[in-house]
């Protein structure tokens, strides 16, 4: 069986064969899907009212993204990443941070991601990055999220250019904004367009087995939670797969205390990650609540339609590699050939 990482070295080399190519001829920065590379800027930037995309090594280009728009100037080369999914995309794009933050588990760096970012200066957890590391590094792009970033927007566009997508799990946002930002569209496309075939591939061999009502589950040591929404749930759709009634609330999802409440988890399909710390205790909770009747009584229980998934792949790593690593499991479990 083919994986990801096999996959994903052939799709290097195919980026380098385009960077060669765009070398050869005039290569100009401009946008797509209504982002604002090519107009004019309206905003007090330094250089930024008045200017139009340029060509990637000189120009200027106004970036539109969560928090507004920001003018980039050049190609940018030291580039900062302030949470999971941006980490992810930049090695996707062949791009080396000169900082990130550090993982939620396994620290510093997600397994999958440590021969691209092992040594790099690290700037502790998303939710509050070290600004004076940070400016240390001199980065000339930050590439942030409104989610974990907005109260700390314009101390970081003091420190350099920042782009920020709204929430952290838009893992396909993050990829058009980083290829805009950095000048890479070419590759961001071909990348997404990477995924696209992948997910047609996947529905095509799913054949009548989708569309499947799916819910995703987390134990944790004193709790259980539904994901609703995130990046597994984003997948998920795209996959074929929907969320059974009660699901659809246009939020994360929600905490269950109680063994009663075990009985909304009833789906065609359960895919569960049991979180990664305090195994003991999760062990013990995740053992109580699946050894109850309720539990057993689950549609997916009694078909045999349970998973055990990666927590990093499916709740964590938040970008276009861990959505592979993500679809590589399901190619797997539902025994089909890639």
């Amino acid at each position: 069986m083919v994986s990801w990482g096999q996959r994903k070295a052939g799709i290097f080399m195919l980026l380098i064969v385009m960077l060669m190519a765009a070398a050869c001829g005039n290569n100009t920065g401009t946008g797509n899907g209504g982002n604002a590379a090519g107009e004019r800027a309206e905003q007090g930037q330094e250089g930024a009212s008045g200017t139009n995309a340029g060509s990637e090594q000189g120009g200027k280009r106004v970036v539109k993204h969560a928090m507004g728009e920001t003018t980039i100037e050049g190609t940018p080369q030291r580039i900062a990443t302030l949470y999971q999914g941006a980490n992810d995309t930049a090695v996707a794009l062949g791009v080396t941070p000169v900082a990130i933050v550090e993982s939620w588990t396994e620290k510093p760096v997600y397994p999958y991601l440590k021969e691209q970012l092992s040594g790099i200066p690290l700037l502790g957890e998303e939710h509050q990055p070290n600004l004076e590391e940070l400016q240390k590094q001199k980065p000339d792009l930050i590439v942030a999220t409104k989610t974990r970033h907005e109260a700390i927007y314009d101390q970081l566009s003091q420190i350099a250019p920042t782009v920020m997508i709204d929430q952290v799990y838009e893992w396909q946002s993050t990829l058009s904004l980083m290829g805009e930002a950095l000048g890479k569209q070419a590759e961001a496309d071909q990348l997404l367009k990477g995924w696209q075939d992948r997910v047609t591939d996947f529905k095509a061999k799913m054949g009548d087995r989708l569309p499947a009502e799916a819910t995703i589950t987390n134990f944790r040591a004193d709790h259980a939670r539904i994901f609703y929404m995130g990046f597994a749930g984003l997948v998920l759709k795209e996959a074929g797969f929907g969320r059974p009634p009660g699901h659809d609330e246009n939020t994360w999802g929600v905490k269950l205390t109680s063994k009663e409440s075990i009985q909304d988890m009833n789906a065609d399909i359960i895919f569960n990650f049991n979180t990664d710390g305090g195994q003991d205790a999760v062990k013990k909770f995740y053992e109580e609540w699946t050894s109850h009747p309720l539990w057993k009584n689950l549609d997916a229980v009694k078909n045999n339609q349970v998973f055990q998934v990666e927590e990093i792949a499916w709740n964590t790593g938040g970008g276009l590699l861990a959505a592979n690593n993500m679809l590589d499991q399901m190619y797997e479990f539902f025994e089909l050939e890639p």
